[in-house]
């Protein structure tokens, strides 16, 4: 597969061929599904938790007769029922994270980057650097290029001033090319990657 390389300013920059076997695979939705929910299992934080009836800070003393009250027989307030007593089946601290092979993982990478090549959501650019962090001028140079919503992957290292000035524009996300992830690639409409992160990711995959 060929695509065009442009530039920030929205020149032609030559083109570049894509290989097959990273870029050009048959989506298959329920890997994505799977990866996308590794993903966001693993991010969840686990750390819920309430107070059970061993946790809550009051007497284990029999208040009430077993019989000749009139009421039910019970032997302490630390049960569910009463208030403050502890909660009866509540939420304990727990990871989430599921297994996934590393295998289905990577595979799962090349899926997503397929999907983006396939819908025609996929952009080389030759380099993302600015002279200075100014979000104003970023944001002109997106509106040209039509880059409302994307994910711009850069190489192993950011530039700052471009970092500087796209962190502050909503519904735009700069990654190294380290960083790259399935959640992060499809949340956003377009996949923005620089000649750097593609010659990263096709060693990476090679």
């Amino acid at each position: 597969m060929e695509l065009q390389v442009t530039t920030l300013d929205g020149q032609s920059a030559g083109s570049v061929t894509l290989k097959d076997d990273v870029f050009g695979l048959e989506v298959r939705q329920d890997i994505l599904h799977r990866m996308v929910r590794y993903q966001q299992l693993k991010a969840m934080s686990g750390t819920h938790q309430v107070k059970h009836r061993s946790d809550v800070a009051l007497t284990g003393r029999k208040f009430v007769k077993q019989k000749g009250s009139g009421g039910a027989r019970h032997g302490d307030r630390k049960a569910p029922q009463f208030r403050g007593g502890g909660r009866a089946f509540g939420p304990e601290t727990r990871s989430h994270a599921i297994d996934l092979p590393k295998k289905v993982r990577a595979l799962a990478l090349k899926h997503a980057l397929s999907a983006k090549a396939k819908a025609g959501e996929l952009v080389i650019v030759d380099t993302v650097s600015t002279a200075a962090p100014k979000t104003a001028a970023l944001r002109g140079q997106f509106g040209k290029l039509e880059w409302a919503n994307a994910l711009i992957i850069d190489g192993a290292e950011l530039d700052t001033n471009f970092a500087l000035a796209a962190r502050n524009i909503p519904q735009i996300d700069v990654l190294p090319v380290q960083g790259i992830n399935v959640v992060d690639i499809l949340r956003r409409q377009k996949l923005v990657l620089t000649k750097a992160a593609l010659e990263a990711l096709e060693a990476r995959f090679a």
